[in-house]
């Protein structure tokens, strides 16, 4: 079914109709293999078909979506969330067109990596891109706006890269410390606790901890074996020494028996359902509060960042690192050579000769 380009006598009225369709259009075609919550993701595409009546509704129908466990969507809606904030001044979608969204690209991702803008460019594109090809008017006619944003600085052609945040032995130290006096209640602790652990000493996702089943977790003499399904779906195996974590492991299994898990999760809530990410974001980052460490980024995800730079560190074994933490391209590991001090000072030092 398609739709009339302009319905409304306000440009907040079309624009929040396309915005809509385009996020549910989004949430029905990429990919959802981490979704716990089906039935959150139901509601969310029911809400957008339904219609929505103002931007804070589409907002929240995104967060929903993704503490279900649809991480993508973040991609898609903040460009397009401030896109329409950006565009309240104009009177009529006509009005839009590649000259205004390459001044909203350089005004809004101005600081941002170039993978970012990327993102953000990707966004814009692929909401005109829909409304090209969902948009008729009642003779079959279509308005097409063609938008290619080209040649925009940092963000067209291969997006760089910037080298994560990470924390060094004396921070991961004290981050681990940290994670044993930092106050919980004692019907989270050693869930939480017992997350965040697993998350430092092996290197998985955020989301690989979340999806582990219970059965997925096996002890083989003084390690635990994790069956992991990360990205694409691709399984990789990965070892936890037992002494790091088996008495939480066991002090968690016994309050967990208590609970109605949901689809045999290793870690869930007090209702059996699954945790989201953002709490685990937020507990890492009220542990480095805690612990007084200050980082430019503070999510769970620069704990893997840490084990893979400290891998490397330790080992120089590039293909080691592409296996731990599940990396398909090699290239994606090679970014850790960058913290290896010694073959830095090797690449500093080979100019020595010339002041003798």
């Amino acid at each position: 079914m398609r739709y009339t380009l302009e319905s409304a006598q306000e440009i907040s009225s079309d624009l929040l109709f396309w915005c809509s369709r385009f996020i549910r259009y989004k949430l029905t075609t990429l990919s959802n293999t981490n979704v716990k919550n089906k039935i959150c993701i139901s509601h969310c595409i029911e809400k957008l078909q339904k219609g929505i009546s103002n931007i804070s509704e589409l907002e929240n129908i995104c967060k929903d979506a993704r503490n279900a466990g649809f991480i993508g969507i973040n991609v898609y809606s903040q460009p397009i969330l401030k896109l329409y904030g950006y565009l309240q001044n104009f009177h009529s979608m006509k009005d839009i067109d590649e000259e205004i969204l390459s001044d909203f690209l350089a005004v809004m991702t101005s600081g941002l990596s170039a993978a970012s803008k990327k993102n953000y460019r990707n966004a814009i594109i692929g909401l005109f891109k829909y409304i090209d090809k969902q948009n008729q008017d009642e003779k079959g006619n279509s308005y097409v706006y063609n938008i290619e944003l080209k040649n925009i600085g940092g963000i067209k052609g291969k997006s760089g890269q910037k080298l994560p945040t990470y924390l060094n032995e004396f921070e991961l130290e004290k981050f681990l410390n940290s994670i044993d006096t930092f106050e919980m209640s004692s019907k989270i602790r050693a869930r939480n606790r017992l997350i965040i652990k697993m998350i430092v000493y092996t290197g998985i996702r955020v989301s690989e901890a979340l999806n582990l089943k219970a059965k997925d977790m096996i002890l083989e003499k003084d390690v635990y074996l994790l069956n992991i399904k990360g990205k694409g779906n691709k399984y990789r195996m990965v070892m936890i020494k037992a002494s790091h974590i088996y008495n939480l492991l066991e002090e968690w299994l016994l309050l967990r028996s208590k609970i109605e898990v949901k689809d045999g999760l290793l870690f869930c809530n007090q209702k059996g359902h699954p945790l989201t990410q953002a709490y685990i974001y937020r507990n890492v980052e009220e542990i480095l509060f805690s612990a007084g460490i200050q980082k430019e980024k503070k999510g769970a995800h620069m704990l893997r960042h840490s084990f893979a730079t400290l891998l490397y560190q330790k080992r120089h074994d590039l293909v080691l690192v592409q296996e731990a933490l599940g990396h398909a391209d090699l290239n994606t590991s090679r970014i850790y050579t960058h913290f290896d001090k010694n073959r830095l000072y090797e690449a500093a030092s080979i100019m020595d000769g010339f002041n003798k």
